[in-house]
């Protein structure tokens, strides 16, 4: 089953000429397919989703983000957590081990290679 999303829909989503989603590093991408996997499996509807990342560009800009447009995907990922946490698929206390887990990986593992997760890094998180 193939879902349409409306891309319009998500306030300021970088977009290139061919009105695909542009992406400068891999982990927005797959921030970007979370949030459409997600949605297709009926975690939450667009307009849901739409006013998430919106809540969350919001609470960023009264916070002092300037939007120069390189800390979209962290508002992405932040909204993602959040309405994440927010249905019950996750609790945050999880979703905030799994990233620490992540930065253990990635203080240990040379740059331009994969980040491998590893006992250890759990242990750490």
């Amino acid at each position: 089953m193939t879902v349409q999303v409306d891309l319009r829909a998500c306030p300021g989503l970088p977009l290139g000429d061919d009105s695909a989603p542009v992406f400068a590093a891999p982990w927005m991408a797959q921030a970007f397919a979370m949030a459409l996997q997600l949605h297709q499996r009926g975690l939450f509807t667009w307009p849901e989703w739409a006013a998430a990342l919106s809540a969350q560009i919001s609470a960023a800009q009264a916070s002092g983000d300037a939007d120069l447009g390189d800390t979209y995907y962290q508002h992405w990922l932040a909204a993602l957590e959040a309405l994440v946490a927010a249905k019950g698929a996750a609790q945050a206390g999880e979703l905030q081990r799994c990233a620490a887990a992540w930065d253990h990986a990635a203080d240990r593992t040379p740059h331009g290679q994969p980040i491998v997760l590893q006992p250890a890094d759990w242990d750490a998180a």
